[in-house]
């Protein structure tokens, strides 16, 4: 079987779900404080939203309703455009920083001073909060990898 048949095959909404089972049980262990689903579809998130919560409520965390990505240096806008999100976390705190960050970009393109400093310095505080390493962050700010790579289309 080649290697695109086999690609071919994969059942997008289990593969969503399988991610974010992942993404659930590495915040739940305190491996990543903040995690994100893939970009959805409106109908994609209707019909995974049943099974993301009762995957955040077995592993005893608390999950937010994203309807805009924070657009950072992480991904192109293009990536979650006309998409939403599920945001993953164990504690307020958590959704607190990152809705102040999205807020802080949102005031600084208002007040045109989203220049680059800006751009990185929220692109990093963002990185952080989903708890990479600072030497792949450096790398994702180079600009080699501008988006999450996914084996499905979506």
């Amino acid at each position: 079987m080649s290697g695109q048949k086999q690609i071919d095959d994969i059942d997008p909404f289990s593969f969503q779900v399988g991610m974010i089972n992942c993404f659930v049980e590495m915040v739940a262990c305190g491996v990543k404080r903040l995690a994100i689903s893939p970009p959805l579809s409106p109908p994609q998130y209707d019909a995974i939203a049943p099974f993301s919560e009762r995957i955040v409520s077995g592993f005893g965390i608390s999950s937010y309703f994203e309807e805009s990505l924070l657009v950072t240096m992480l991904q192109s806008p293009e990536f979650t455009r006309n998409k939403c999100s599920i945001l993953y976390y164990r504690d307020g705190e958590t959704l607190a920083a990152y809705l102040e960050l999205k807020q802080r970009r949102a005031r600084l393109l208002e007040a045109g001073q989203y220049a680059p400093p800006a751009q990185r310095e929220v692109s990093v505080a963002f990185m952080e909060l989903l708890s990479y390493p600072h030497d792949v962050i450096e790398a994702k700010l180079s600009g080699r990898h501008p988006d999450p790579f996914t084996i499905i289309g979506r």
